[in-house]
């Protein structure tokens, strides 16, 4: 018997709606991949190749200030992804993601799905779509969290 992915990505929120077509392309850069308390799932800098969703656990996302060292910025949850560098040359990840727990998730290869985006431009156009809504959302939460610690000036 051969297992797939399919009923797995299916499931989850963020490819809620792609066709069979889409989801049977995602499915050949898909692997499930845990990771254990403390694990990195990118490092800043580095060569940014994967994207993850998270079925299960949670991840820290933290950049390096040179003056403050590291600075936490988000923790993500099942359902949420991690990483969007794989998409923007030069495909570096722009911050550290580290695992709480022991986490499970679906990691897909960047750049088997770069490839796939240009075989299917609909399914390209389609992914862009929901991590730049994504990256809007956290891009809000973080401008608010400035607002927060910096009051009004940081609004100017």
């Amino acid at each position: 018997m051969i297992e797939t992915l399919k009923p797995i990505i299916q499931a989850q929120p963020f490819f809620a709606g792609f066709s069979e077509a889409m989801t049977d392309l995602i499915v050949g850069c898909a692997e499930n991949v845990k990771y254990a308390k403390g694990a990195h799932l990118m490092h800043e800098g580095q060569p940014a190749n994967d994207f993850f969703l998270i079925r299960a656990g949670s991840v820290l996302i933290s950049v390096h200030g040179a003056q403050y060292g590291k600075i936490h910025v988000q923790t993500l949850y099942a359902g949420e992804i991690v990483g969007w560098s794989w998409l923007v040359p030069p495909y570096r990840a722009r911050f550290d993601a580290v695992a709480l727990e022991d986490t499970r998730t679906l990691r897909f290869d960047g750049q088997c799905l770069r490839n796939k985006c240009e075989q299917d431009p609909a399914m390209g156009y389609e992914l862009l779509k929901r991590v730049s809504a994504t990256l809007a959302q956290r891009l809000e939460s973080s401008r608010l969290q400035l607002m927060d610690v910096y009051g009004r000036n940081a609004a100017h």
